[in-house]
């Protein structure tokens, strides 16, 4: 590092941030504001950039950033030589006119380059743009980092100080700010925003900050400094992985197996709010442990922000830890503190729960003719009923009557948590509640767990349901919401998509695939329809691209190719369980040397068809008697030998086997192509050939499209 080259820090001193979006502003900050410098050329792409993000700052270091920007050699084009230049060569006004808008006089004049453009000559101006300072260049950059910032909802407040109109003058930003630091070093950079002037002091902890204010010596003891003057974790990485540490560490300190719960997003929230974190040990009473766990966890996380305690066997404890924001000498105050605000939360999931289940979920079931579903679609009584319907279809194809009986119960009731006092408390519980009640009303665990499971996969990566019911009732549900959407014209637009249809399109398609059931695409849209009557518009044809396109990403992801992932869906594969087995088999016949050729004959073939059946249906049947050539009686009797085993393969769900069969007609086909002309001027020839193709287009086609592959 060169003296005119120092490491920088620019920090923005706030009031309390939103926890939720932290994160994402302190690295947005940082990224913008070196992304700035860079392109100003006063840091390489070789600098380091630190981010950091507590709940009353945000602030970036960068490495390497130098005082003053390279000067830079350019060269502007002016204009045409005929009509900068007169005929004796003299400069013309307009050149003058140009040179001086640029800072140039008529000295400049011989220097100028003349050089092609196009189809004229033209003239060039050389000069050397001097680089930006820092000071101007940080200011660029800081302006535009705030700019960018992705803040989720705007304030508007009023500056008292350094302002033309003192109380009057408007600032918008995510929150009042109160300080800024700006070092080069150890020299201050004179930058301002949002009506505050850099300095090289900043605030600790609220609290418990040694000094007030913490004066920073330099860029490089930003962090340091805070931590020992400010009592400061200033890393947002830092403070995480501390109250990690922490809550594992204090766990241990329970023993019996102990852990914190494991949620991420929850551990983000925790280090958005605290700066000196400090985990603590408290308990509730036991006797709240009666209410189904999952009450008591989502409401101290979600109200309380606590990370509940699990032992070894994953049951919740009477435990839970609290990240404080203090380090009193004598915590109880604090542990005492929480433990009386948690009380109150954990009553009422107790009375929520102890009211609900003093009503059966089967007479719930007329409540829900009450609740509106969409204001096209009725009710969720009205769309209970549909539900019903369609879960009775697949259960039909799937089973016996039994089945039937218990899809359509399960069915009936899977919705009725929603008008429980639980679940209007914490909608989060939907399905979960409902088993819980299912149990309480003894209708056995095949039921209950088809309630909980009916909305699995909530998302990607989650568990399907649990037994057959639960695939036919989820499958049912899902299938009546995007039946029932696209119905209606409410399809998911860019990042829209209120209702989920995408995560609905892939829960279809996953229980499918996973489940191997025998189920084809197209009959599941069809049986979906008439539970809707007049409600709705047939868009099947719509819903089934949509399907398609959804299995196709995932099966990308997976790592399949484009081209093998469009050669099998090309074909519209009704049963989504082998779709995958025709990918290994599509897979494996591209490795093969006949490949390339059978590919690329295939897509001719195609094209043959394509304008053969412009006149109509190509006929497959094939006169042996009108077979001249002998390429075509080669290629005849290929098919009459290798297609009936390819089939036999096929048909035995071995396609791997059945495209390598189908391989060897490879030299037949490539003869056929040198040595027949298939459109022949006498009819009954021309047909024939036509038919000879059809006959082998439908032979290699039936496991993939294989000029995809082309």
């Amino acid at each position: 590092m060169t003296a005119a080259t120092q490491n920088l820090l620019v920090e923005l001193f706030v009031e309390e941030l939103p926890p939720k979006a932290l994160q994402k502003l302190g690295d947005a900050f940082a990224t913008v504001l070196a992304d700035q410098l860079k392109a100003q050329g006063l840091a390489s792409d070789a600098c380091v950039v630190t981010p950091f993000a507590s709940p009353r700052r945000l602030a970036a270091h960068v490495t390497a950033v130098a005082d003053k920007a390279a000067d830079k050699a350019v060269q502007q084009k002016l204009m045409p030589v005929t009509v900068g230049l007169d005929a004796s060569g003299n400069a013309t006004p307009a050149l003058l006119k140009k040179l001086q808008a640029l800072g140039a006089d008529a000295s400049a004049v011989p220097a100028l380059k003349r050089a092609q453009d196009g189809k004229a000559e033209a003239l060039f101006y050389d000069s050397v743009v001097p680089g930006a300072t820092l000071a101007v260049g940080l200011q660029k950059a800081l302006d535009e980092a705030i700019a960018k910032l992705p803040i989720p909802k705007v304030m508007s407040y009023q500056l008292e100080t350094d302002c033309e109109l003192p109380g009057w003058t408007s600032v918008n930003f995510v929150r009042p700010a109160h300080g800024l630091v700006a070092l080069h070093g150890s020299t201050v950079v004179p930058v301002k925003a949002l009506g505050l002037t850099a300095g090289n002091t900043t605030q600790g902890h609220r609290f418990e900050a040694a000094v007030s204010p913490v004066v920073l010596a330099n860029a490089d003891s930003y962090a340091d400094t805070l931590r020992k003057d400010g009592a400061v974790i200033a890393s947002f990485a830092e403070r995480r992985a501390e109250i990690a540490r922490q809550l594992a560490a204090a766990a241990a300190k329970v023993g019996n197996g102990a852990r914190p719960i494991d949620d991420d997003a929850l551990l983000d929230e925790v280090t958005a709010l605290v700066e000196r974190p400090n985990v603590l040990v408290c308990q509730f009473e036991e006797q709240f442990l009666d209410v189904p766990q999952e009450c008591l966890i989502l409401t101290m996380k979600a109200n309380q922000k606590y990370f509940p305690l699990l032992d070894a066997a994953g049951k919740l404890t009477h435990q839970f830890l609290v990240v404080s924001n203090i380090r009193p000498d004598d915590a109880s105050f604090v542990t005492g503190g929480n433990e009386r605000v948690v009380r109150p939360r954990l009553a009422d999931a107790k009375f929520f729960f102890d009211q609900d289940r003093k009503k059966t979920l089967a007479s719930r079931v007329e409540s829900l003719a009450k609740v509106v579903y969409h204001n096209k679609l009725g009710t969720q009584g009205e769309r209970v009923a549909r539900v019903r319907a369609i879960a009775k279809s697949i259960a039909q194809q799937l089973g016996d009557a039994a089945l039937v009986q218990q899809a359509d119960q399960a069915a009936l009731l899977a919705k009725t948590d929603l008008v429980t006092d639980m679940v209007g408390e914490f909608p989060e519980l939907q399905g979960t509640m409902g088993r819980y009640y299912a149990l309480n009303d003894g209708l056995g665990d095949t039921i209950a767990d088809a309630i909980e499971d009916h909305y699995k996969p909530r998302f990607a990566g989650d568990q399907l349901p649990r037994n057959t019911v639960g695939v036919v009732v989820a499958l049912a549900d899902k299938l009546e919401t995007l039946v029932g959407m696209f119905g209606i014209g409410n399809l998911p637009t860019g990042d829209r998509d209120p209702f989920a249809l995408r995560r609905h399109a892939l829960g279809v398609i996953r229980m499918l695939v996973e489940k191997d059931l025998p189920l084809d695409l197209n009959a599941l849209l069809a049986l979906a329809g008439p539970a809707f009557g007049d409600k709705i518009q047939d868009a099947t044809a719509q819903l089934a691209d949509f399907i398609y396109d959804r299995l196709a990403g995932s099966l990308r992801e997976q790592g399949y190719s484009a081209q093998e992932v469009d050669a099998v869906l090309a074909l519209r594969p009704q049963r989504l369980a082998l779709v995958e087995k025709q990918l290994a088999a599509v897979r494996a016949f591209a490795a093969l040397p006949e490949s390339p050729a059978l590919a690329a004959a295939n897509k001719r073939v195609g094209n043959i068809l394509k304008k053969a059946e412009v006149e109509g249906p190509v006929d497959p049947h094939v006169n042996p008697d009108l077979l001249q050539e002998k390429a075509e009686q080669d290629l005849y009797a290929a098919l009459q030998r290798f297609v009936p085993e390819a089939n036999a393969q096929f048909d035995a769900g071995d396609y791997t086997a059945s495209l390598q069969t189908l391989a060897v007609l490879r030299v037949p086909v490539d003869s056929f192509f040198d040595d027949v002309m298939v459109n022949a001027e006498q009819m009954d020839l021309r047909l024939n050939r036509q038919g000879l193709l059809k006959s082998l287009h439908d032979a290699m086609n039936r496991v993939a499209d294989l000029s995809r592959l082309a």
